[in-house]
């Protein structure tokens, strides 16, 4: 059977590269239509290109039907778990593997290319007119996946028989004290069927503490680095090995037992980015105790809330921290915190507070006696050996609280054995970790991100990790790239938010350093817009590192839909398609899943490892946040959408879509319009009440350095909104922006944007987590200009 479909492809004499030429030689076949060399060569005329069908468990879009498509399932390790039946094709609308519906270089039964036009790996450049990015046969010969055949083999193994998957993996991979039993995983997402319930690996014993450090140290790895870490002066660093830490965790481990820290207390950690972050987590879990690390950003109230509610023996912090020029006072905040939390019935027994000697000395330090110990002063003198408390792999790990829109925050509370399991894998697969890496994560632990890939996965897998203190343009925008080639870092991980403020910056930053080690990058926190994601391949990355766009949130745990380098080509602003285990499906208002290309609500079939088991003491709130929206799924709360080839495209989250005249628009879709802009930075988008259109968007806009506001570039902005997503996107009013509220993390805060785009400045609210409080003012003053 042969399928004909038409391909365009600019001519060129340009020589083929190695990723073509492997592709040429290779036919692409995985299992539905094999794709010819000619589809993926970026120097070849008009052609017609044959597809032959080649019959394996899918073909044209028809997949074998499952015994089971329950959204309340368990599973044994492989025995009793669903199995493809050797018959009875199931149409495309009922499929587990919907998202390789409509793939083009992926699997695909279905799908037309316009055109193709692609940039390789190593070879040229990614400009705007380049639909995708090959990798080079180089680096996929070399990569843990290297190729779409290889990720559809792993891919249809992990849907199809998740529960033998994922015990494969956690067993052969991790340290268990104990086995669980026959059933891997039990779940019921469907609201309509009962209490929503996920549990992984229930009845299997084991501390993530002891796989993270004794397994390494164990296996001949104690004089490997485990932490590089850099202050926030260019004079100061500091390194640990896997020896060194676990013994500085057994220490703090032993303390915090004589401190009657048990099974299951909780502790909260309120410190910035020094190795004693990381440290205090592993000496929670090594003893079973559940962290809370609450971001070293946030103000005494926000921190009063959370020790209110969970109501942790010991708080941990440090005195204060140096961020860039600035001294943050921590241990006031903290003081703060403790006696807001004691008028709400919730007192703290002891504040153990580490001396940052750079940012503050002792004298200067506020001080309770009785309440109050320093680190340096019992820590060090406990035995650098502690048992390990094991524990179940549904026992709790952390607590990690997330903004909710209620306004009180919400308690994530994630388990150990499948975080685990997830975290360390994802890690493993998404950056295509090797033993000789070294890693950069940019994150604060802070947030989900520092637990999962500053902290746990990294360490999980025996990795080097750079952990850095200050400001990533302190004291110039070159301090990344001068740690990247201090350290040889292979692996950067950073937030699109980072990357276009160093793209506003300028190339000269980044071009008078090597980066030479850099191998592969990443993107965390949001949608990153395709003319950011060039800047950072182009020059970051010098066109040679292919880059993890990762999708995923605090509930997950671990990543959802990332590339995986090497396995496919990228796409510039697209997450691309999903982890192993994952099942992303886009849905309607009514909870329709929708097939091929589209647009919608992007929501989950099935549990994962990873997942979180519920808010912490209101699970009711859990069900109606996540899982009520729409039964049988869980919801992220996230627009996406999917295009012909079967990639996903993030398109912010459902509560930042504006409806303008029944049109809904994403604001990540129109701030990236914006952004392609050659003279626009940075933008943030709002959604603001409008007399006619029920709502009109609002654009903050932060120029290129240098660039003046003018009448002719404010026009200019808004022709280029209008041409890329069209006249009903058009932003309604430009502010010029010379800078944007954010969290010292970097995360924009659209909460502060919207009241000044309302007029409504008695209502901003706490400002104090902002990296520049005084942004507020210059916005507030270029409100009418």
């Amino acid at each position: 059977m042969y399928i004909y479909i038409k391909f365009f492809f600019k001519k060129s004499n340009q020589k083929m590269g190695p990723q073509s030429q492997f592709y040429y030689n290779n036919v692409l076949s995985v299992g539905a239509f094999s794709l010819p060399p000619t589809a993926v060569a970026s120097s070849f005329h008009q052609i017609s290109a044959p597809f032959s069908c080649k019959s394996n468990s899918y073909c044209c879009g028809k997949y074998w039907r499952s015994r089971s498509d329950s959204n309340s399932r368990s599973s044994g390790g492989g025995e009793s778990v669903r199995r493809m039946a050797s018959s009875s094709p199931m149409k495309t609308s009922h499929h587990q593997l919907r998202h390789v519906d409509s793939m083009t270089i992926l699997p695909s039964g279905a799908g037309r290319i316009s055109h193709l036009n692609a940039a390789i790996l190593g070879e040229s450049l990614a400009s705007e007119e380049n639909d995708l990015v090959l990798p080079n046969d180089q680096f996929s010969s070399q990569a843990l996946v290297p190729s779409p055949e290889k990720y559809m083999e792993m891919y249809k193994r992990s849907i199809v028989d998740p529960a033998g998957f994922w015990s494969d993996i956690a067993w052969s991979e991790f340290y268990w004290k104990e086995k669980w039993g026959q059933q891997v995983f039990s779940e019921n997402l469907d609201v309509r069927k009962g209490n929503i319930s996920i549990e992984w690996f229930k009845g299997g014993v084991t501390n993530i503490c002891y796989n993270c450090l004794d397994r390494n140290v164990e296996a001949g790895n104690g004089d490997k680095i485990a932490i590089y870490w850099e202050g926030n002066e260019l004079d100061v660093d500091g390194t640990l090995t896997y020896t060194q830490l676990l013994h500085g965790v057994c220490q703090l481990a032993n303390y915090l037992k004589d401190a009657g820290v048990k099974k299951g207390d909780a502790v909260v950690i309120y410190l910035p980015m020094l190795m004693e972050l990381p440290i205090a987590m592993l000496a929670c879990a090594r003893i079973g105790a559940v962290h809370s690390v609450v971001f070293a950003g946030f103000s005494s109230e926000s921190l009063a809330q959370r020790i209110v509610d969970c109501k942790p023996k010991v708080v941990i912090t440090c005195n204060a921290v140096k961020r860039g020029s600035k001294v943050i006072p921590l241990k006031g905040i903290v003081d703060a915190g403790l006696t807001e939390s004691a008028r709400n019935g919730i007192s703290v027994d002891v504040c153990l507070t580490y001396e940052n000697q750079s940012a503050m000395k002792r004298e200067s330090t506020n001080w309770q006696e009785g309440r109050d110990i320093w680190w340096q002063d019992v820590v060090p003198k406990y035995p650098t050996t502690c048992e390990v408390e094991w524990v179940d792999a549904e026992d709790p790990l952390f607590l990690l609280y997330t903004s909710g829109s209620t306004g009180k925050p919400k308690g994530v509370l994630h388990t150990t054995g499948g975080y685990m399991v997830y975290s360390a894998t994802t890690f493993k697969y998404a950056f295509d970790y090797k033993p000789s890496d070294v890693y950069w994560c940019t994150a604060d632990c802070g947030w989900i991100t520092g637990h999962s890939y500053v902290t746990y996965g990294p360490l999980l897998n025996g990795a080097s990790v750079v952990v850095y203190e200050g400001a990533p343009n302190y004291p110039d925008s070159g301090r990344c790239w001068d740690i990247v080639d201090k350290y040889k870092v292979s692996i950067f991980y950073t937030a699109p938010t980072l990357v276009r403020s160093l793209m506003r910056d300028g190339d000269q930053y980044v071009t008078r350093y090597s980066r030479k080690s850099l191998r592969v990058l990443g993107s965390v926190g949001e949608p990153i817009n395709p003319s950011a994601w060039r800047w950072f391949y182009n020059v970051v990355g010098d066109s040679r590192c292919p880059i993890s766009d990762t999708w995923w949130q605090t509930e997950t745990g671990g990543f959802m839909i990332t590339p995986l380098p090497g396995a496919w080509p990228q796409k510039p602003g697209s997450a691309t398609f999903p982890f192993f285990g994952i099942q992303p499906v886009i849905v309607d208002e009514k909870g329709v899943e929708i097939d091929g290309e589209c647009s919608g609500y992007l929501c989950v079939k099935g549990s994962w490892p990873g997942a979180f088991r519920t808010l912490y003491g209101d699970h009711e709130r859990y069900e109606t946040t996540y899982f009520k929206p729409f039964p049988g799924y869980y919801f992220s709360g996230d627009g996406c959408s999917r295009d012909k080839d079967g990639y996903h495209w993030l398109t912010g989250r459902v509560d930042d879509v504006i409806n303008v005249s029944g049109h809904r628009i994403g604001t990540a879709e129109v701030e990236s319009a914006l952004v392609s802009h050659h003279q626009c930075a940075e933008a943030a988008v709002v959604g603001v009440d409008h007399e006619v259109k029920g709502q009109g968007i609002y654009a903050f806009v932060t120029l290129v350095e240098g660039v003046e506001y003018s009448e002719e570039l404010r026009k200019s902005l808004i022709l280029t909104v209008r041409n890329q997503i069209g006249a009903f996107a058009a932003p309604d009013k430009i502010h010029w922006a010379p800078g944007l509220p954010k969290t010292r993390s970097g995360k924009i805060m659209r909460r502060i944007l919207r009241k000044i785009a309302s007029r409504q400045l008695d209502e901003l609210g706490d400002t104090s987590t902002l990296a520049d409080p005084n942004v507020v003012d210059q916005l507030i003053e270029l409100a009418d200009r």
